[in-house]
């Protein structure tokens, strides 16, 4: 029988505590359903009965306020939603129930190989780097500082729509217990990941961190522990972080030189040899080529491959297709008065007369719409439910001379308009592009049909059937920008994707 009398509790009339996940020394998480937001899963942290004092809960309530403000800001970063405290006095608050494994898991269980590697680096550095540049706080900028990266406190998630997204958690806790001064001379952190100042009880800024960052960077290629103390106590670790130089990469690893010097310049013992900012790493890990290492420790089975985008449901048109009524009403169609004649890309539903049709309205050069005619069509669909739901629709059309035109448009899904095109995609599995030249609004100069992939209507379809349930949203710009960035990552894959497909094709 189990003996957690929080199982079932209903906190703040809405959370209903469900499960036990995870528990520490600063307090206890659940899983838990919003019975306002139709059950949905999120999870529940609750400050730690032993640190209940009003410092500490004051404390509490500003980190669940500064991971809110950085969740804004970062998708890299766990999100938290709402704050409160119990009847019992104790403070809570609501994160993202995240369904995926924790960093530490994936490298004793799988072979993290380079392409892998980077990616998740990547994204750890994009979340670090958005927390150490700070919040406005109270008026005041506030740097955050983690001061406990490591495996554990890094989670994998599998997105639909973008493959493996990475989440930093427990921003901010170790920090604000350390900047109280009743507490300055108890030690925070983990010893095995802990920098050479922090051992020593100074006060942090970002580069202890990266010292962290870079340890786990090691592990996380080699399977092993870049510093070995002679004893597991704080002064085997205290000595080891101060005198002990990283051990040499394994050659078998063929782990490049540059690589190798990003880490370990990480790992050096002063902060000022150190790389002084996240964003320094960043742009030397996006140049370092992604050729896979060899003869890595093979007593494990290799790393699943990431997901594959979207498949490629379009294809070139080298010959002119019949025009259906349906495409003649197209052809008909001229420029809306209140859109301005320029260069957009917008979505719109149109009643043909057997039904609503959802189709995606495009102003171009008319060279440019005559040089679009053979392009390969591709279409995807990025969702985000938090902070405000939100669809970036992104249709491309390649050439191989002249590259790709990009056309993104945003679907809001707490607008009618919105979740009706999101539906209607769905259930129809198509849509029609219609082009119209800058300087000749008056007519519709060419249509192109474009279709979904399966999987893609039934991620559509799942996403409008969740927004409507929801009934607390944050700002819809915020989504926007998240959205967009994951979009500049994608570009790159998706053209490189497009590039194979159009030399497959001509080799037939």
């Amino acid at each position: 029988m189990n003996s957690d009398r929080n199982l079932n509790r209903i906190i703040a009339k809405r959370y209903r505590l469900v499960e036990l996940i995870g528990t520490g020394a600063m307090g206890q998480v659940y899983r838990a359903e919003d019975k306002v937001l139709g059950n949905a899963t999120v999870a529940v942290k609750f400050l730690s009965q032993t640190l209940l004092n009003d410092k500490m809960r004051e404390r509490f309530e500003r980190e669940a306020t500064i991971c809110a403000n950085l969740a804004e800001k970062s998708i890299h970063i766990v999100g938290v939603r709402d704050y409160g405290i119990d009847e019992n006095k104790v403070p809570y608050y609501i994160m993202e129930f995240l369904q995926g494994r924790a960093l530490n898991d994936i490298i004793q269980e799988e072979e993290i190989l380079l392409p892998r590697f980077l990616s998740l680096t990547r994204q750890i550095c994009l979340g670090l780097d958005c927390a150490h540049k700070g919040i406005i706080f109270k008026g005041k900028h506030s740097p955050i500082i983690h001061r406990d990266i490591k495996p554990s406190n890094i989670y994998v998630l599998q997105d639909p729509t973008i493959g493996e997204l990475v989440k930093v958690l427990d921003f901010g806790i170790a920090k604000l217990i350390q900047s109280d001064r009743s507490q300055t001379h108890s030690f925070m952190g983990t010893l095995a990941y802990c920098s050479p100042e922090q051992m020593e009880g100074k006060e942090l800024d970002n580069r202890s961190d990266i010292y962290s960052l870079g340890i786990m960077m090691y592990e996380m290629l080699t399977n092993e522990m870049p510093i070995l103390p002679e004893t597991s106590s704080f002064p085997g670790w205290y000595k080891a972080h101060h005198e002990f130089p990283p051990k040499s990469f394994n050659p078998r690893l063929h782990i490049s030189q540059d690589l190798q010097n990003v880490i370990l310049k990480c790992l050096a013992k002063k902060p000022e040899a150190r790389f002084q900012s996240v964003g320094e790493i960043i742009p030397i890990l996006e140049k370092i080529p992604h050729q896979e290492q060899q003869n890595h420790y093979p007593e494990k089975p290799s790393a699943p491959k990431p997901p594959q985008l979207g498949s490629f449901p379009s294809q070139v048109t080298q010959t002119p297709t019949i025009i259906s009524k349906v495409d003649e009403f197209y052809l008909q169609a001229s420029w809306p008065m209140d859109k301005p004649q320029q260069k957009i890309v917008f979505p719109k539903t149109m009643n043909v007369g057997d039904g609503i049709y959802p189709t995606l309205w495009v102003m171009l050069e008319q060279q440019d719409i005559i040089n679009r005619m053979s392009s390969i069509r591709y279409n995807q669909f990025l969702y985000l439910g938090s902070p405000h739901p939100m669809v970036l629709w992104i249709t491309v059309l390649y050439h191989q001379e002249h590259g790709p035109r990009w056309l993104p448009c945003y679907l809001d899904f707490k607008t009618d308009s919105g979740l009706q095109i999101g539906r209607l995609l769905s259930d129809i599995g198509n849509y029609a592009i219609l082009f119209f030249g800058l300087n000749e609004p008056q007519k519709c100069r060419h249509v192109m049909k474009s279709t979904i992939a399966p999987h893609q209507r039934d991620l559509l379809k799942q996403w409008s059937q969740g927004a409507s349930g929801v009934k607390h949203y944050g700002k819809p710009q915020i989504s926007k920008r998240l959205l967009k960035q994951e979009f500049e990552k994608l570009k790159p894959k998706i053209v490189e994707k497009l590039v194979k497909l159009r030399a497959s094709q001509q080799s037939r």
